[in-house]
């Protein structure tokens, strides 16, 4: 079955996303929408698909299967409410919407429209990522005890709406909540505007995970150089993801395994062997969207839910207002 897929929004993040559309197996790209004539040139130049300046004109003439809407945070809910109100299947690029109402409205529409509604959090479909993901869930390191991630790079001056919480750390959000499998009851927070003329451009970040584990955010658009890293340490060791070389590095903990044959638990940390975890590698987007027509096709759960991108927004929120007070707030949870 082809299905039929359109983007909402051909700024540099929607040129992507309707160029893998263009290359994915069993879809077809039917249409692209931007209200600004430069944007449209550019899809109409390179990929030779019909263009539009307003999303409903493609929806009504092109009823495609699928959508990606590719816009400013600001537009999230009203365009992808038009995409739902059309029995539309809706991937919404992160973050999911401007407020938390926002976000649950888009949710409960969806939910009554019967339409696969996803967010596009991509991290996910980083094969390093997925890899490392797949062994914690195995067991391979035993209790985690933090998971740290270091986001950080140059200032981008197209991101004006939002801050680097919400524009950056939602990634890793959703990362660490995905992979500790657990919720935030605590957060603290140091964040600071610096460059950026509206909104913070740095956060460190300390969250505290039912069960106990401890997640660290080292995130901001003041490095000179983009790195994108992930680590988990637990009992065993000491997993590291490289987003950007997509690579998986073990730090073996030398002493886990005498101990636990001794003792029954953890007594020690030696530092043992590091291994080179071989990952068959890939583009994100392409896995991202492969997903997302896979559970239009099939009718099954997105990998990413609506819920989870509202967990992601919670948790920004509420990390962007421990930041401003400046203390250390009650943290409830979702």
């Amino acid at each position: 079955m082809t299905l039929r897929a359109a983007v909402i929004g051909a700024g540099a993040m929607g040129r992507h996303h309707a160029r893998v559309y263009a290359a994915l197996d069993d879809v077809d790209l039917v249409g692209v929408a931007d209200p600004v004539a430069e944007n449209r040139d550019w899809v109409e130049r390179r990929l030779r698909v019909p263009t539009f300046d307003d999303h409903r004109t493609l929806l009504s003439s092109q009823r495609p299967d699928l959508v990606s809407v590719v816009v400013p945070t600001q537009q999230h809910l009203t365009v992808a409410l038009d995409v739902i109100a059309a029995g539309v299947a809706v991937l919404v690029e992160k973050p999911i919407a401007a407020t938390e109402t926002e976000a649950q409205v888009m949710i409960d529409a969806a939910r009554v429209a019967d339409v696969v509604l996803t967010v596009g959090h991509v991290e996910r479909f980083n094969p390093a990522v997925r890899e490392l993901k797949r062994r914690v869930d195995a067991g391979e390191l035993g209790r985690v005890f933090t998971v740290q991630a270091r986001r950080v790079g140059p200032f981008p001056a197209r991101v004006r709406d939002v801050g680097v919480v919400v524009d950056l750390a939602t990634h890793d959000l959703d990362i660490l909540r995905w992979i500790v499998g657990r919720e935030v009851v605590r957060i603290q927070a140091e964040t600071a505007q610096r460059i950026h003329t509206a909104h913070e451009d740095l956060l460190v970040g300390l969250l505290r995970f039912d069960g106990g584990a401890i997640g660290l955010l080292n995130i901001n658009w003041l490095t000179p150089t983009k790195i994108r890293e992930l680590s988990v340490t637990g009992e065993r060791g000491m997993f590291v993801a490289d987003y950007l070389r997509q690579t998986l590095t073990f730090y073996e903990n030398a002493s886990a395994d005498a101990h636990w044959e001794s003792f029954g638990q953890l007594q020690g940390v030696v530092e043992g062997n590091a291994t080179t975890i071989r990952i068959d590698g890939g583009e994100p987007l392409v896995a991202e969207l492969a997903a997302f027509a896979a559970a239009v096709r099939d009718r099954t759960p997105p990998i990413v839910s609506g819920e989870d991108g509202l967990a992601a927004l919670r948790l920004a929120r509420a990390i962007v207002e421990a930041g401003e007070r400046g203390d250390d707030p009650a943290w409830g949870g979702p």
